[in-house]
């Protein structure tokens, strides 16, 4: 998890030298856009630095009271930043709307959209290093800042372009129209993310094509006259969960059906690392083997 704590480390630094040159820009030029981008990077150092310590939580190992780890703080990490994104959004688009009725001519133009402009490239950078490693270590913190930063990085390259087109055209409306425009983008970027927290509070299963690398590592350890049914998955921040029914024939001492056992999880842990399954072996032949699961009704059969 150490791997994991430099990138929202740097994702903190650059926020706060980020802040500092929109906010210099900001102040150059009285433009409603870069308050808006401003305020969205102040919004990324409270969304980096909650990150930060929930990846400090989520590192401990289990204990008597979370025998599962403590890793799905990653997804109230996650929820709140989708929360502070969507608080954002809103008072972008009501910043918008003020200067909209009350124009205020901007000053400095050329040199606050400089300014700005090396600001957005610091973000892209951090970004695309968040992304990365998020993806790669398959943590939702990690992949909500660089989507957060992402979404920064859009945002003012838009307001850019909307100064640029207030200098030559001198419609001041224009400045105010961007930021309602990104106000309404972040508000859905915010709501992205709100909704992957809640599925993986809500125990949501894997991905589909993860669920078929499953059941086929499954399938390619099972011995003839064996079969497998009821299987569940759920993710918990980087770390993934299964678990099913193991079916054997009844007269099967507990040592094969050990070995079995032993065989299946060996191959997943193979193929799919990281990945803890737990297998309930069952007697194939037994009527009640098939009626002691929900999950029985809708699942697909098993690879072949």
């Amino acid at each position: 998890m150490t791997q994991l704590r430099y990138p929202i480390l740097l994702s903190i630094f650059a926020a706060l030298a980020t802040l500092g040159l929109k906010g210099t820009a900001w102040f150059m030029t009285g433009s409603v856009g870069l308050l808006s981008d401003a305020l969205e990077t102040g919004v990324n150092l409270l969304a980096a630095v909650t990150a930060y310590f929930s990846l400090l939580y989520s590192a401990r190992p289990v204990d008597e009271t979370h025998t599962y780890g403590h890793e799905k703080i990653e997804f109230f990490s996650s929820g709140l930043e989708g929360m502070l994104i969507g608080m954002a959004a809103l008072g972008i688009f009501g910043a918008g709307i003020m200067r909209l009725l009350e124009p205020v001519s901007l000053q400095s133009l050329p040199i606050g959209t400089l300014v700005s402009g090396f600001a957005t490239i610091i973000n892209l950078v951090v970004a695309r290093v968040l992304l990365r490693v998020g993806r790669r270590h398959r943590s939702i913190v990690l992949e909500a800042d660089g989507q957060h930063l992402m979404a920064d990085v859009w945002t003012s390259a838009v307001v850019l372009a909307g100064l640029c087109l207030v200098s030559m055209t001198g419609l001041l409306w224009l400045d105010s129209v961007v930021a309602m425009l990104m106000g309404i983008y972040i508000l859905y970027t915010g709501y992205r993310l709100v909704r992957r927290s809640f599925n993986g509070l809500m125990d949501h299963a894997l991905s589909e094509s993860e669920q078929v690398q499953l059941r086929t590592a499954i399938a390619g350890a099972l011995a003839e006259g064996t079969t497998f049914h009821a299987l569940r998955t759920r993710l918990a921040g980087t770390r993934r969960f299964g678990d099913c029914h193991l079916l054997v024939p009844g007269a099967w001492s507990v040592q094969q059906a050990h070995d079995l056992a032993e065989r299946v999880e060996q191959r997943v842990h193979a193929e799919m690392p990281g990945l803890e399954l737990v297998l309930h072996i069952e007697p194939i032949d037994a009527a009640a083997s098939y009626r002691d699961s929900a999950l029985l009704g809708f699942e697909p059969k098993p690879p072949t």
